[in-house]
């Protein structure tokens, strides 16, 4: 019998829209939910017990090992401290660090030097195409623990088919900044309950693609006040506009919110079902309150308008969010140092050294 085969014979259900996730009881009454992958579990839940019954059940059944408290999971390392619990990447930074001879680099104060203008540069020295593909995706597999690499990553990743040495010079540099940050994490600590609200900072550049001329668009998603979600990635059309590139990405977050409330509901989470997205852009917000389709959005693509569809229904609603306060903007462009840090403070990414 397979596991996913037990625990539905057992009274566990299979969450709709995630498939390794599987949850039995409620919020309030011996909730317990196993996350699955291949063969590995992770079993949490409100009710020791609950926890412990299936632990024995599993056991009884399957050859497996116990490893006990949750420390280490695919690859991600969970610290518990003062503060509270680190989720991190050290060991797998250090391999990565090893692997590509950067262990003993001289550290960067940020992942992306803020003039900095890559693009195709067809002109440019080649490099070894299978190494470059090696370094970013080791870094891409980092930024599940590490929100503040996601925007100079996602901007390598784009020359991978012809990489040229400024294009590997720029990936080092994230590698000199990881090897100065490499016991930093998103930390989470105990919070105000009442605070049951599930929040997205989404944000774009215009036009930030040299070569394409296409925006970088991110979105950084938070419940009880920390990061649970994060993305940056590049628009698949041109926009017109800075309020055109801050509605495409304020549609994009939307789907993401839309899942990961549906997430939350089949894992008995009770909070407001309600995503709010904050957008520093009031003419983004005006057009997706509009439902008249004027001269400014009649060349805007049908799907877009999901966003206009979803706040007309009272699903999102959309408030105005300063600048300073925009923590997708270190999602969308590279930043001077004061400014990062602030918005790497604000992600409440930290380093486990300060915490302990």
């Amino acid at each position: 019998m397979r596991i996913d085969e037990f625990l539905s014979k057992n009274g566990y259900s299979k969450c709709t829209v995630e498939h390794g996730i599987y949850v039995k009881g409620t919020s309030h009454n011996r909730l317990c939910i196993v996350c699955l992958y291949v063969d590995d579990l992770l079993i949490t839940g409100s009710s020791k017990d609950e926890v412990k019954k299936l632990t024995s059940l599993l056991s009884s059944e399957f050859d497996m090992t116990n490893l006990g408290g949750l420390k280490y999971f695919l690859g991600l390392e969970f610290t518990k401290t003062s503060s509270g619990m680190l989720i991190h990447q050290r060991k797998y930074a250090s391999d990565i660090l090893k692997r590509f001879n950067m262990m003993d680099c001289n550290p960067a104060n940020t992942p992306m030097e803020t003039a900095s203008n890559l693009n195709a540069d067809d002109e440019g020295k080649s490099v070894n195409s299978t190494h470059y593909k090696q370094m970013v995706g080791s870094l891409r597999y980092a930024c599940n623990s590490r929100p503040d690499i996601c925007h100079s990553v996602g901007i390598v990743s784009r020359f991978m088919q012809s990489p040229k040495l400024s294009h590997m010079q720029a990936v080092k540099r994230i590698l000199r900044y990881l090897q100065g940050t490499i016991d930093y994490g998103v930390l989470y600590t105990k919070t105000d309950e009442n605070q049951k609200k599930l929040v997205d900072y989404c944000d774009s550049d215009w036009s930030g693609d040299k070569v394409e001329r296409r925006s970088t668009m991110g979105y950084i998603f938070t419940l009880f006040n920390f990061p649970i979600s994060w993305s940056s990635k590049k628009q698949s059309v041109v926009a017109l506009s800075t309020c055109e590139a801050e509605y495409i990405s304020a549609w994009n977050a939307v789907c993401q919110g839309i899942w990961l409330l549906a997430l939350l509901q089949e894992m008995k989470i009770d909070i407001e079902q309600v995503v709010e997205l904050m957008v520093d852009n009031k003419s983004a917000i005006n057009l997706a309150k509009n439902p008249i389709a004027h001269g400014r959005s009649k060349h805007i693509e049908t799907k877009f308008h999901f966003l206009r569809d979803q706040v007309t229904k009272g699903k999102i609603k959309m408030t105005y969010c300063n600048t300073e306060k925009q923590m997708a903007d270190v999602l969308t462009k590279p930043l001077k140092i004061d400014r990062f840090k602030d918005l790497r403070r604000m992600m409440n990414v930290q380093s486990l050294e300060t915490l302990n």
